[in-house]
Parts: C-alpha cells; structure tokens; sequence
C-alpha cells in the first residue's frame, strides 16, 4: 500500500527520550492518550530519520532535518522546543579559549545543535575546528578535543558541573539569541505529508492532544519536575527552572527565528535554499 493510501486508526508516533520534551507529553501519560497512539521512544536522529523513511507518521523532527525535507513534511502549529535566550540543554563546552580550539568533540549528530555551533564558531569567531563524533560523555571527550558540543540531559548536567572543574560553557540558545536577536527553535514536530492529506482527523486529534498536554504539564511544573526527579540525577527545583526556561511554543516570534536561521544556513552552503514552511491543515 502506497504511503498516501496508508490510512490507520493509530497513528505511528516518535518521543524524544529527553526532558526537553517530557512537558509535551506527560499530559498524554495522565489522560491515558497514548492510547490511541503506536508510540516509538528513541534518539532524536534515530527519530529524524524514522520520519523522513516514512516509519513514523507524526513526530519530533530536528530543524534542519526538516528544513532538508520540507517537501515531504507538513508542521504541527504552535509545537516546537526552543528558547529565547538560554536553554541550559544544547552548549558548547571548552577547555581552551574559543581562538584556540583545534578539534570539537560532537556528542551527538543533532544536526541543528552541530550545524549552530560551526555557524556561531565561524561567522562570529572565525574559528574553524575540526569536527568530529563521540559518544556524549563529557571527561571523555574532553581528553580528545579541546571542546564538546552536548545536547540533552548530558548538556543539562554540563551546565551545573562544567564550571565547577574550571572549563567555559557557551549556552548556544544564549548564543544564538545575543547574536540575532531572535528565538532559536530546535526541534519542530511535523507530520508526513501525505499521511497528513489521508488522515487529516487523526492528525488534527494527535496535534489538539499535544497541546493540551503542553498545557497540563506547563500549569503544573513543580509536579512535573518532582515526578522527573525521582528518576533523573537533578534536583526537583533545578527540573522546574528548566522546564520553565524551555519554549515549547512556534508563534510568529519564533518563526522568524526559524527562518532566520534557514537562511544563514543557506548562505553557509549547509542547507538548501529555504522555503515558507507549510504547516498540517488543522
């Protein structure tokens, strides 16, 4: 059966395993929501590239993963994960000065966090290191570059604990945000567009959950945070910081920001020319 043909009362749904998005979807958790949805837990790459094959119908995407398949991809409204000013979650962590860095250590192929970093290093620093992938444990990627770029819960605990052993991080949220001006979104959530065209009621129900679920969580932080804690290595007050510094929104503000990244991006040879992003018929 044809991907457009493809019509199922479950839709194939990805999550993030990070905290970044816990406040999307511990609504669906309490609702009982999940229900209705086939979902699949991974990374966020194994994520993006379900999404693109077509293995997913519905799911968090990478901003540049979806800027490079815009044409196959529609965009739930007002979903993203992002910030306006710092993030906590996506940095850069150095032990030399920014002029001297040789070699960066990438804790992950998260194509937008990665493609950010090299932006920010070049046009801001004229700094052009090699690059190259590890896994994301900061001691030992540190013993092969002079500077790591983490995301997720290992950036998280980066933030706290990296100065205390005497080595610089550079919240590229914060970044990005002194040097443009504008939000920087991370990750959208977008649905494969001719899933979306045969199952518009399914998506419109998946996409009114996930707000409503964003709503929840974001009315009730503190509990969401306890929840985490007991879980994850940080203390609950330091999950609500978190959850209350993260945007899960993608108004105009934000999307400005997204454009604006698409476009510097295209001018940096990383990305095709941009185009108006298209969003799911809701």
């Amino acid at each position: 059966m044809s991907e457009r043909a493809r019509v199922t009362e479950r839709p194939r749904v990805g999550h993030i395993q990070f905290l970044n998005c816990l406040p999307i979807y511990w609504g669906l958790v309490r609702s009982g929501a999940l229900l209705d949805v086939e979902l699949t837990k991974d990374t966020p790459d194994r994520l993006n590239d379900a999404l693109v094959r077509g293995d997913l119908d519905i799911g968090p995407i990478s901003l540049v993963e979806y800027l490079r398949h815009a044409a196959d991809l529609v965009l739930l409204p007002d979903l993203a994960v992002g910030s306006d000013g710092p993030v906590l979650s996506v940095n850069l962590v150095a032990q030399r000065p920014l002029a001297e860095l040789g070699r960066v250590a990438l804790g992950s192929t998260s194509r937008t966090s990665v493609l950010l970093a090299r932006m920010w290093l070049a046009e801001v620093h004229d700094v052009h290191p090699a690059y190259f992938a590890c896994p994301p444990e900061l001691s030992a990627m540190l013993l092969e570059a002079d500077a790591a770029v983490l995301i997720g819960d290992a950036a998280l605990r980066a933030t706290y604990e990296a100065p205390r052993s005497g080595l610089a991080v550079y919240d590229l949220g914060a970044v990005w945000r002194d040097w443009t001006g504008l939000p920087m979104v991370f990750a959208v959530w977008a649905a494969r567009r001719a899933y979306a065209e045969a199952n518009p009621g399914l998506v419109k129900e998946v996409h009114a959950a996930f707000v409503r679920s964003r709503a929840e969580a974001l009315a009730h932080v503190d509990d969401v945070a306890a929840q985490a804690a007991r879980w994850e290595p940080f203390e609950p007050a330091t999950l609500a910081r978190y959850f209350r510094t993260l945007d899960f929104s993608l108004g105009p503000r934000q999307l400005e920001g997204l454009t604006e990244f698409a476009r510097r991006a295209a001018r940096a040879g990383a990305l095709p020319q941009p185009t108006q992003p298209t969003f799911a018929d809701i």
